[in-house]
């Protein structure tokens, strides 16, 4: 499909981004139980939840624009996926270093939403969709504390694997 206008570039993006939440959703709910910090599963329940709420504002942000919620193939997040779960089995023997490969796929999930977000905000801010903009800056700043809590725990990740690392 050609896309011509800033309208369809906006919708296919919309679309993409609603793939990749819900992409990344599954992929934390099979994380989870892999998970044997307690912080990083304080951090994926949250944000499980978090996105739940996320996805509900991208079919609000649908609604808005008069369009049916339409997933659009993100390859982009099934790549970040696939990666994260090859991570998750190489270091499976680990915890500590299971739960560093978590956070680290956690957290490149985060900045490529972010990018998303922000892009997809520049773009309803032009088309002056004051509705639109506000659901997804409302996704957006989620996505940026959830990123600050990822790269605030990770010192704590990092020195958890550098000691068991040391003890073995």
């Amino acid at each position: 499909m050609s896309i011509n206008t800033l309208e369809e570039k906006f919708m296919h993006g919309l679309g993409d981004i609603y793939d990749a939440e819900h992409q990344f959703l599954k992929a934390m709910e099979q994380m989870r139980p892999q998970a044997t910090s307690e912080t990083v599963k304080m951090m994926l329940d949250q944000h499980i939840t978090e996105t739940e709420g996320q996805i509900k504002n991208l079919e609000q942000a649908f609604e808005a624009l008069g369009e049916s919620a339409e997933r659009v193939k993100c390859k982009g997040a099934a790549g970040i996926v696939s990666e994260g779960q090859e991570l998750t089995k190489e270091t499976a023997d680990n915890p500590n270093l299971l739960d560093l490969a978590i956070a680290s796929a956690s957290s490149k999930v985060e900045h490529y939403e972010i990018s998303c977000y922000r892009g997809l905000i520049a773009a309803a801010q032009q088309m002056n969709q004051p509705q639109v903009v506000q659901l997804l800056t409302k996704n957006l700043q989620q996505e940026e504390l959830t990123a600050q809590k990822i790269e605030q725990n990770t010192p704590t990740l990092l020195q958890k694997a550098m000691n068991r690392a040391a003890s073995a």
